[in-house]
C-alpha cells in the first residue's frame, strides 16, 4: 500500500525512492511490527483479561502449570493483526506470493481462533475436535498447494531442491501438491505442539522466520541466487517483508510472553505461524532446510508420535511426558532453563540450515 504511495512521491521527492529497496522495506517492516506490538499489546492483554479469556490447563499436565490457569490467552491474534497490517503497508500487493502466504496464515489463524474459543466457552482443554481441526487444515493447506502448483511459471517453482548439492533438483510434478500440503499442515501442528511453555515457541519461530526471510531475499535476487547456486524464484524476495513483519510481531509478543507470561499465544497464533513458515519454505523451495532449522518443532512432534506409538504397542512410555519439553520439566529442569536451552538448540540449527546455502 505505502509502496505505491512512495513510488508516486518519488517522482517529486527523490528521497522517497529508498522505499523501492526491498532491504529497506524489510527493515522498516520489522520496526513497524515491533512498535505496533509494543504499543497495542497492553491494551489487548487488558481486554482479554476483562473478557475473562483465560488459559485452560490440562489436569494431566505438569502440576507447576496449574498456576497458569486464567492467564489471558488467544494473544496470537495480536501477532496476526500486526503481521497483516504491516505486510499490507510495506509489501508489494501485486505479488501473488505475498497474498498466498497471508491467506494461509490468516485461514489457519481462524481455525486456531475457533479452537481457542471452544476451549474457553466450554472451560476445558478439548477445544475443536481433532478430526474437524485436521479437516479444515487440510482444506486450506490443499487449496494453497493446488494454487501454487497451477500458478507456477517456471520448473524451479515445483522442483525439490536438495541442500549440500549444486545441481540436485528433483522434478516433483503433481507430487509438489502433496509436499506443499504436508509442509503447511505439518509445520502448523508442530509449532502448536511446541507452544507449551512461556516463550518456548515464539522465539524459535522468529529465528526460523528471520532465516527464511534472508533466503527469500537471496532466492528472489538473480545475482545472489546465481552466485550461491540456489534456484531463482522471481518475486519470492517480497516474502522478506512478510518475514520482517513476523520478526517484529514475534519479538513484540515475546516482550509480554516471556516467563512468567502475561499472555499466551493460543492456537490462533501457533497454528497460523507454523503454517506461515511452511508455506514460505515451499515458495522459496527450501523445505528440507526448514526441517533442519525447525528441528526443535520436528523433535517436539516426533516425541509425541513416539510416545503414543510406544504406549499403544507396548503399554510403556518412552518419555515421562510428551511433548518432550514436559519430559525435561518432570526431570527437574526449571521452566526457564528448558526454554532457554531449547532456544539455543534452535539458534544452532538455524546456523546449520543457513550454512547449506554455501556448502553446495
Amino acid at each position: 500500500m505505502l509502496l505505491w504511495l512512495t513510488e508516486y512521491l518519488a517522482e517529486f521527492v527523490s528521497g522517497f525512492g529508498v522505499f523501492q529497496y526491498l532491504t529497506f522495506r524489510t527493515m522498516v517492516s520489522v520496526m513497524t511490527a515491533l512498535f505496533m506490538s509494543l504499543m497495542i499489546g497492553p491494551f489487548v492483554i487488558e481486554k482479554l483479561a476483562h473478557l475473562q479469556i483465560g488459559q485452560t490447563v490440562r489436569d494431566e499436565g505438569p502440576q507447576s502449570h496449574l498456576s497458569k490457569a486464567g492467564t489471558p490467552t488467544m494473544g496470537g491474534a495480536l501477532i496476526l493483526i500486526v503481521i497483516l497490517v504491516t505486510t499490507l503497508l510495506w509489501g508489494d500487493l501485486a505479488s501473488r506470493q505475498v497474498w498466498v502466504v497471508l491467506a494461509v496464515t490468516m485461514s489457519f489463524g481462524v481455525i486456531g481462533w475457533v479452537d481457542d474459543y471452544l476451549k474457553i466457552s466450554r472451560k476445558n482443554s478439548a477445544g475443536l475436535a481433532a478430526r474437524w481441526k485436521y479437516f479444515w487444515q487440510s482444506v486450506f493447506g490443499m487449496a494453497a498447494a493446488v494454487f501454487l502448483y497451477t500458478s507456477a511459471q517456471i520448473p524451479a517453482e515445483t522442483d525439490l531442491i536438495v541442500p549440500f548439492f549444486k545441481t540436485v533438483a528433483i522434478p516433483l510434478g503433481v507430487g509438489f501438491v502433496a509436499l506443499c500440503y504436508l509442509m503447511i499442515v505439518g509445520m502448523s501442528n508442530a509449532v502448536n505442539l511446541t507452544d507449551g511453555l512461556d516463550g518456548l515457541a515464539i522465539l524459535p519461530t522468529v529465528m526460523v522466520g528471520a532465516a527464511l526471510g534472508l533466503i527469500a531475499y537471496l532466492v528472489g535476487n538473480a545475482e545472489f541466487s546465481g552466485y550461491l547456486q540456489i534456484p531463482y524464484i522471481p518475486g519470492a524476495g517480497e516474502l522478506a517483508v512478510f518475514c520482517g513483519a513476523l520478526i517484529g510481531a514475534g519479538l513484540g509478543f515475546l516482550w509480554f510472553n516471556t516467563y512468567p507470561a502475561q499472555v499466551f499465544m493460543g492456537d490462533v497464533g501457533a497454528l497460523a505461524l507454523g503454517a506461515a513458515l511452511g508455506v514460505v519454505a515451499v515458495i522459496i523451495r527450501h523445505e528440507i532446510v526448514l526441517l533442519i532449522m525447525g528441528g526443535l518443532f520436528v523433535l517436539e512432534t516426533a516425541s509425541v508420535i513416539i510416545q503414543v506409538a510406544s504406549f499403544r504397542l507396548t503399554g510403556k512410555r518412552i518419555f515421562r511426558m510428551a511433548p518432550i519439553h514436559h519430559h525435561f520439566e518432570l526431570k527437574g529442569w526449571p521452566e526457564p532453563k528448558v526454554i532457554v536451552r531449547f532456544w539455543i538448540v534452535t539458534l544452532v540449527l538455524v546456523t546449520v540450515g543457513l550454512s547449506t546455502l554455501k556448502l553446495r
